[in-house]
């Protein structure tokens, strides 16, 4: 699994939600008032406490927690899957924050008398509430809203700029292997809630959503099935290149016949955040780039 799906692997949900959602929350935090050492265990729960100002609270993340770039230097506890139990101890901290979903991570830490915060960052819905409930818990609700209210006017302004125009079937790939002239085992995005809704948000159709399950793994023959109008291949971080681009071109060559390839609608991109959380609006906006070409937008 690549950098790019274990960015988002943990937000998997039949969720699809067309409508930007509400900022409140009804989750309720277990955990003492107030912490001030803090242990993250997914990439999008570390960039939404930076986010909050509550970077300083934060004493430990997981492997895959690379944003904001002052991360890489803080103390590491495993995979947000497969944690180190006695790295996190050893970090002495007064609260644990998992992803939702990890019901046997709530249950391991909180017999060591740890207290634990859930937070589900599946959908868009899910990143809004989780404002609510991280600023209720570090009593910094007003800076919540204030974060929340910026990240739903962004949202907003790129989804008005794409509103009443036809939208193109889009597949979203999120993770192959890259080879020359070669198309196999192609992860793409489908009825997962997150991903899903930001290709709405976006001015797209998602071409895959009906296979109704989180993260289809397709052949050739089946993405010549779905025949979509724009392919988007996110490459994760690997460096971006004239060479580069058209070696993951090539593989794509093997598909001639569907509608993206033949009109050269296939667009790579490189260092996107696909992290659920802070950043999702440069998402949005790359991917209705994309979408929508023709629109104004500003030199990036």
């Amino acid at each position: 699994m690549g950098s790019v799906l274990l960015g988002v692997a943990v937000g998997c949900r039949r969720d699809a939600a067309p409508r930007l959602p509400e900022t409140g929350s009804k989750a309720q935090p277990i955990t003492s008032t107030n912490p001030h050492r803090v242990v993250s265990l997914a990439p999008s729960i570390t960039e939404t406490l930076f986010a909050l100002g509550l970077g300083d609270r934060v004493v430990g993340v997981t492997d895959f927690c690379r944003h904001p770039p002052g991360v890489a230097k803080f103390p590491k506890v495993g995979g947000y899957l497969n944690p180190s139990v006695e790295a996190v101890l050893r970090l002495r901290p007064d609260l644990v924050i998992v992803p939702a979903g990890a019901q046997q991570l709530r249950e391991k830490f909180s017999r060591f008398s740890l207290s634990v915060l859930e937070v589900d960052h599946r959908s868009l819905d899910g990143v809004f509430a989780s404002f609510g409930v991280i600023g209720k818990t570090f009593d910094e609700e007003e800076r919540a809203k204030q974060v929340a209210g910026a990240l739903r006017s962004k949202l907003d302004h790129v989804a008005s700029r794409c509103k009443g125009l036809p939208r193109p079937r889009v597949l979203l790939a999120i993770d192959r292997m890259i080879e020359k002239d070669r198309l196999r085992d192609v992860y793409v995005a489908g009825d997962d809630g997150f991903l899903d809704q930001v290709i709405t948000l976006a001015g797209g159709e998602n071409a895959a959503r009906h296979l109704g399950i989180p993260f289809p793994v397709l052949s050739a023959e089946g993405i010549l099935r779905i025949n979509p109008d724009v392919i988007v291949d996110l490459v994760g971080d690997m460096p971006d290149s004239a060479s580069r681009r058209q070696e993951i071109l090539s593989g794509w060559r093997q598909v001639a016949e569907v509608a993206a390839v033949r009109t050269g609608r296939v667009y790579p991109l490189f260092d996107v955040p696909v992290v659920p959380g802070p950043r999702t609006p440069q998402l949005v906006e790359r991917l209705a780039r994309c979408f929508h070409p023709d629109l104004d937008w500003p030199d990036e």
